[in-house]
């Protein structure tokens, strides 16, 4: 979408100690595919604090349609730190937009996955920098899904030429990207899908 849009980009991906790591994997297939000015890695091992299935040896439940709390699989403050970095990049990079793939429709409940965390982190972005406080250059968050249902992301992301195939979204995917089926991430995938009607392409080299 940001491509669409005319801007020209910088991609950021963490390996944070998660231990579905295929999902890097995937982004680093994607953005060679892709027509980035740049993509960074970045390491931190979120796994010194544990407290989420993805960062430890807890076994990823199956989703619980009816059970309304936050999930084991939050990784606690992912976002706002991912976000941290980001902002520490663009600033560097004079970039002035920062795109997030957050959504609040079809998701685990996550707190920070919700507009008003998107909005306050804008807000704190606004003071924390030079580039906003001394040259007047304003960051935006932007997360262009974070009101769309899966489905309308999966058919946005076709029209827009997504090949699916080179992604991973399963929290409990293996090295080769196979998915468990049963996870959050995996279900409201396979909803997407059938919304969208569409099928989940066959696996490509990493699935």
């Amino acid at each position: 979408m940001a491509r669409r849009d005319g801007f020209d980009c910088l991609a950021l991906s963490f390996r944070y100690g998660q231990n579905h790591g295929s999902e890097i994997d995937a982004a680093v297939d994607v953005a060679s595919s892709a027509d980035l000015k740049r993509h960074v890695i970045v390491d931190i091992d979120l796994r010194v604090f544990g407290g989420s299935a993805l960062t430890s040896e807890e076994p990823v439940p199956a989703f619980d349609e009816h059970d309304d709390s936050v999930p084991i699989t939050y990784v606690p403050a992912r976002n706002t730190i991912f976000l941290a970095y980001a902002l520490a990049f663009a600033e560097v990079s004079r970039a002035r937009h920062i795109f997030v793939g957050v959504n609040a429709v079809d998701y685990s409940g996550y707190p920070d996955c919700r507009p008003e965390f998107v909005e306050a982190f804008e807000e704190l972005a606004n003071l924390a920098t030079k580039a906003a406080t001394e040259d007047g250059l304003r960051t935006e968050i932007v997360a262009p899904l974070i009101n769309m249902t899966k489905g309308e992301i999966v058919s946005l992301g076709t029209s827009l030429g997504v090949d699916y195939s080179r992604t991973v979204s399963c929290y409990s995917a293996n090295q080769q990207g196979e998915a468990c089926g049963e996870c959050d991430s995996c279900v409201l995938r396979r909803r997407g899908f059938a919304e969208a009607g569409l099928v989940d392409p066959p696996v490509g080299k990493l699935r």
